[in-house]
């Protein structure tokens, strides 16, 4: 193969899908516009693969949980993500989450030096007239090349708002207060401690008050532009939560079933009482020193963030690393513009990838940009492209964003085993892993039967 694949946007996607050409034997651009005098509103470096929220692949569980069957099936295809992800874990009970810096330096290293792969730190204003192209520039697309899209697809971009939770540093938690444990027990061979998060707990009167005091927290604005923007759900800001009912917070990231507070140990609890209410944070890098406030995305301003999280017990002098923050998030209406091979319908020169298609998360973009590698090298081969099975983790996120699902009310979706078609005759306690083993053993056959080797 002599063509060159020019990639634009070096985030997970376009890092993946990078990795999959270069070791198929294709020569690729990999443009990136951080480094080359331009940011966005939410990266911190210019490191390629840099995760801008949270740090957690979310779980590693392949054999109940969705996107845990999709790193499976992307360790089986070589996935730089995956693997450079394992140099850079760290601890977090049954989920895969990393140390940031770790991991980006990680895959920025192996692309670098990669021989079919070309860094070009530009910026990309247009889509290319011509030339076979993948566009994986994420949530944070620049606008000059935005509007580019918009013009070539006839479409209005859609979009919603993103949030980014704070980060602790570990020393400044008190910890006669906190505690570290898993819920319910759960926790990693790689766990130093009890348990893998920390856990401030909070009664009745403390959560009232705090929930009160996130509806009453001065707010990051709207431009006029983004006043109909809607939010995802899988990321929503803790405040807006909050506005949904007071128990709100309390059955969902605050939740304190299955946490014995070693606090508040009784003779009918001598192993500690369950918390009203608690919030969680979780190791954010490998030396330990960076904690993640576990679903507290917020759009809050910074002194208020600061006030109000310093009200949590345990926090009362908390030092923030990062404070949350929020950005906006534009994706295409993929199942309108795209064909099954992720191509642009009216330029099928130009594939897309990653976020910006619609699909939610980390693992989720990087899914489809690994798919879009292999698919361009299979069209630069003369080879057919065959798609994964819709019984696995990756064909069942393929169907949703090209096709399965309703164009007319598209939202982006992270992986799921609603996305699967339905088993029958399975019993619900049973199902999970009915999915999972069919997938698996669907997955094997696909494997075997593709004409460009994984």
């Amino acid at each position: 193969m002599t063509q060159q694949v020019h990639i634009i946007g070096g985030g997970l996607a376009g890092s993946e899908a990078a990795w999959q050409l270069a070791k198929r034997g294709v020569k690729v651009r990999l443009s990136e516009m951080r480094g080359g005098g331009e940011m966005t509103a939410a990266h911190q470096t210019d490191g390629l693969a840099e995760l801008v929220c949270s740090n957690s692949f979310r779980s590693d569980d392949d054999e109940k949980n969705a996107v845990g069957l999709l790193h499976h099936e992307m360790r089986r295809l070589d996935s730089i993500i995956m693997s450079a992800g394992e140099i850079a874990r760290v601890p977090a009970g049954s989920a895969m989450a990393v140390d940031r810096d770790v991991f980006s330096a990680e895959v920025q290293k192996r692309l670098e030096a990669h021989p079919n792969i070309t860094i070009v730190r530009e910026k990309v204003e247009q889509l290319p007239p011509e030339g076979m192209t993948i566009v994986a520039t994420g949530p944070l697309t620049a606008a000059s090349l935005a509007q580019s899209i918009v013009s070539a697809t006839g479409e209005d971009r859609l979009a919603f708002f993103d949030a980014i939770a704070p980060i602790v540093y570990r020393d400044s938690i008190d910890m006669s207060k906190a505690w570290i444990q898993s819920r319910w027990n759960k926790t990693t061979a790689a766990s130093n401690e009890d348990g893998d998060y920390i856990n401030c707990p909070m009664d009745k009167e403390q959560y009232e008050a705090f929930v009160q005091g996130l509806l009453d927290a001065e707010k990051g604005e709207f431009k006029e532009w983004e006043a109909d923007t809607p939010y995802f759900d899988g990321c929503m800001p803790i405040e807006v939560m909050a506005e949904r009912g007071v128990e709100t917070l309390r059955y969902g990231p605050m939740k304190g079933v299955g946490l014995d507070n070693p606090h508040d140990r009784t003779e009918e609890h001598p192993q500690g009482r369950w918390p009203y209410a608690v919030v969680q944070l979780r190791q954010d890098n490998k030396l330990g020193t960076l904690w993640n406030m576990v679903g507290f995305q917020t759009k809050m301003k910074y002194g208020a963030q600061v006030e109000l999280f310093r009200t949590i017990p345990g926090l009362e002098n908390a030092e923030f690393a990062r404070l949350g923050g929020m950005h906006r998030n534009t994706f295409i209406n993929s199942p309108e513009l795209l064909d099954r091979q992720l191509r642009l319908k009216s330029a099928p020169h130009i594939r897309f990838a990653g976020q910006v298609t619609g699909c939610e998360g980390y693992v989720e973009s990087s899914a489809v940009g690994l798919m879009a590698g292999m698919m361009a090298a299979s069209e630069l081969a003369g080879e057919a492209w065959s798609p994964p099975p819709a019984t696995t983790a990756m064909g069942a996120l393929l169907s949703h964003i090209t096709g399965d699902a309703d164009a007319s009310h598209f939202q982006p979706m992270n992986v799921n085993f609603g996305l699967f078609p339905p088993l029958h005759d399975v019993k619900k306690k049973q199902r999970k892993e009915a999915y999972t083993s069919r997938a698996k053993a669907d997955f094997g056959v696909w494997l075997e039967s593709l004409t460009v080797p994984a």
